[in-house]
């Protein structure tokens, strides 16, 4: 690999602020906290889940995705370094009147066909409050990293014609996978890598500085930082941008949500089931996709593959969301569920009623051998099948 000095990366920053990594190092915040593979299964749905035996009962929350409990806190300002920023300065930044929380991060360039990206090596855990709350959300983002994978900027997947799924060689060095793309909402950061596979690219330690705040001022963070710093403001509008008009771009490898939204499109908050309080409720509106089809049988779905959105995945067979869809079957059969615009696939809103029009397609409105086929669709197992089955009567002895 090719490995460009941060200063120069520098340079590249303050002439063209083309490109930018980071990776996560030590927080400090003032006051509160900021911040089973399935040999059999084709482009199928789900991926058999071991469960403890039938439990018929529901979630009493709303169905939404765990993620979102996630307090996103995206920085306002972020100043980059010629060396690495002491772990007490951070905390002087920190100190600061109008910062809350600021952050020192690893940054470094890599070359892929001669073309400099500019990367943020993180740690997951501590680095996802900091991105908008979207993108902080999309769990293939943070399962990408994990696994040693590139997340690139949105912008820089457009501009350099990048394709999800594709391997990029490094210049130098390994190749990279890109995994996902995301509206990461820094300026001239292209993309993210994990801390680790930042260290093994030789990536300067704790040169970028991230700094949230009611309102932080740029000149004092740079007194503390010193006269080499480069404070950069994170454009409110940027972000409120990013976080309006790119939702859905945290791509998930292959995971294309388009197709199977209502005609018209526009998100109307309705959809097919709206967006119940409970799961109860979304399985009982979701069945109405599938007329003849017991809302058990998705519950007990429901429960099997994620434990009704708990456990959303990937799995290793690459299924997703709380239904566990493979990409393939859901940009067939993937649906607007609340009205929102955008098929989702880790929305349980638009996972279950999608599960339900699935199984419609290979007979299950029919019962008896019909619907035990579907569900055999749904994921190729017989064991599978006798679980479900199980499960769903259980739960219409519970709710009847």
């Amino acid at each position: 690999m090719r490995r460009v000095p941060w200063f120069a990366a520098l340079r590249v920053l303050l002439v063209g602020l083309t490109a930018l990594a980071v990776g996560a190092a030590v927080l400090y915040a003032k006051g509160e906290e900021g911040g089973r593979e399935d040999s059999a299964r084709h482009s199928l749905p789900g991926t058999t889940r071991p469960t403890s035996g039938p439990d018929p009962a529901l979630p009493t929350g709303s169905p939404v995705l765990a993620e979102a409990e996630i307090r996103a806190t995206p920085p306002q300002l972020m100043a980059i370094t010629t060396s690495s920023v002491p772990d007490e300065t951070v905390r002087r930044v920190a100190g600061l009147k109008g910062v809350r929380k600021a952050a020192a991060v690893d940054g470094g360039t890599v070359h892929i066909a001669g073309n400099p990206l500019q990367l943020l090596a993180v740690d997951p855990a501590t680095f996802r409050s900091w991105t908008p709350q979207p993108v902080a959300e999309h769990p293939e983002v943070w399962s990408a990293l994990s696994r040693g994978e590139l997340v690139a900027d949105a912008d820089t997947v457009r501009r350099l014609g990048m394709n999800l799924g594709a391997q990029y060689q490094v210049d130098g060095g390994p190749r990279l996978r890109l995994a996902a793309s995301a509206a990461l909402g820094l300026p001239a950061v292209d993309g993210l890598i994990s801390a680790d596979l930042g260290r093994s690219f030789g990536f300067s330690p704790g040169v970028v500085v991230l700094i949230h705040g009611g309102s932080p001022d740029a000149r004092r963070v740079k007194r503390v930082l010193g006269a080499k710093a480069h404070v950069l403001a994170v454009q409110p509008e940027k972000r409120e941008k990013t976080t309006r008009e790119k939702a859905g771009k945290a791509t998930k490898t292959g995971a294309k949500t388009g197709g199977g939204t209502r005609p018209g499109g526009g998100g109307t908050g309705q959809g097919l089931v709206g967006r119940p309080e409970s799961y109860l409720e979304l399985y009982r509106r979701s069945a109405g996709v599938c007329p003849g089809l017991s809302w058990s049988v998705l519950a007990a779905i429901g429960q099997v593959e994620s434990g009704h959105g708990r456990n959303n995945g990937p799995s290793s067979a690459g299924a997703l969301g709380p239904m566990q869809f493979m990409p393939a079957t859901w940009k067939t059969y993937g649906v607007d569920g609340d009205g929102d615009g955008k098929a989702d696939i880790w929305s349980a809103y638009d996972a279950v009623p999608s599960a339900a029009k699935y199984l419609c397609a290979n007979g299950a409105a029919k019962g008896g051998e019909k619907l035990r086929k579907a569900v055999w669709f749904y994921n190729h197992s017989w064991d599978y099948v006798n679980r479900v089955l199980g499960l769903a009567e259980a739960y219409a002895r519970a709710y009847s």
